[in-house]
């Protein structure tokens, strides 16, 4: 497979929001989209995705992951940015429908279809810094991937940033790019610097989330995680994660952490940390900076329980086990 999220099926369905009402969806090339140099997205970045993953079974079966909770996110995060308030049902339809169209070229497991929906504010307006777009674009892109860790997830090594911030707190549970670009600088920082794969923000030493994912800690029979709200994104991986800890007997802990408590309980033996995300699943975390000085996480290596859950949703996705939550909904 080509790098992650590089290779896209030649169409995408698209719709159009004017004069107050979506348009009928269209399947149209992903080639390009129509935009005005002055519109709304360029300039203000009133812009948010999404993304979730199509999954083939073995019996020839395509099914999309959690897609309710997906929609339900996408609408929130249009609502926050003050976007045209979208019409789920005809998202729901165009997912399914531009994934039935490119069924066939859905990967193996581990591989999958990526489904990306993208709301951006196309008003061509450069004034309107401090109003909304009253017009925008809605369309469903689509790339084939193979395993987001090519030869296996290696331990990451996280630096701990108790001055910065991922984004603005009310712009967390937000899956907009602003926030991601926002974290950039100091991620490619930290790679350069102290050679961390990723930044925990952890703001005057409450622990958050990285640059791109969830963080979740694992001590014994306990999974410890951040509480939902404002200030990070609520990810629908760590909400699937979560659910299986329970299923599996684990006390499930959705509560502020300190970096002190998290240093202390990483220096026991057996604890793990890992972070949750749709296009990861759950990667291993080996090592904490904090400081200037590097503190290794229980072993070091790649947990057992990381490795359990990870396969227990995998196997739910690949249907290699029963979809007992019913996340899963079938395509064709």
């Amino acid at each position: 497979m080509a790098v992650f999220g590089t290779v896209f099926m030649p169409e995408m369905a698209i719709t159009t929001f004017e004069n107050d009402t979506w348009s009928e969806t269209k399947f149209v090339s992903s080639e390009s989209i129509p935009m005005h140099p002055g519109a709304h997205v360029l300039h203000y970045s009133s812009t948010c995705f999404e993304g979730l993953k199509a999954f083939r079974h073995d019996d020839g079966g395509i099914y999309v992951f959690r897609m309710d909770q997906n929609l339900n996110r996408f609408e929130q995060s249009s609502q926050l940015l003050n976007l045209p308030a979208i019409d789920k049902a005809q998202v729901e339809q165009m997912i399914l429908s531009i994934v039935g169209q490119y069924a066939s070229d859905v990967p193996e497991p581990p591989g999958s279809m990526y489904i990306r929906p993208t709301h951006v504010g196309t008003e061509a307006s450069i004034g309107k810094a401090a109003a909304p777009s009253l017009t925008s674009l809605l369309y469903v892109l689509l790339s084939p991937v193979g395993d987001y860790f090519t030869g296996g997830a290696k331990p990451l090594r996280l630096l701990l940033d108790e001055t910065g911030m991922r984004c603005a707190p009310h712009m967390g549970m937000i899956k907009s790019g602003g926030n991601y670009a926002s974290a950039l600088g100091p991620i490619l920082a930290a790679r350069s610097e102290v050679q961390a794969d990723q930044i925990l923000f952890c703001p005057n030493g409450d622990v958050q989330e990285t640059g791109a994912a969830n963080f979740i800690l694992i001590d014994g029979n306990e999974v410890i995680t951040k509480a939902l709200d404002s200030s990070f994104l609520h990810g629908v991986t760590r909400s699937s994660i979560l659910t299986l800890a329970a299923d599996l007997g684990m006390t499930v802990s959705e509560r502020n952490i300190s970096v002190d408590e998290l240093l202390e309980r990483a220096a026991k033996p057996g604890v793990e940390a890992a972070l949750s995300g749709t296009a990861a699943v759950l990667t291993p975390v080996g090592t904490f900076i904090h400081n200037d000085k590097e503190y290794q996480v229980g072993n070091g290596e790649a947990g057992p329980t990381t490795q359990k859950l990870r396969q227990a949703l995998n196997d739910i996705q690949w249907g290699k086990a029963p979809d007992k939550h019913n996340w899963l909904v079938k395509v064709k």
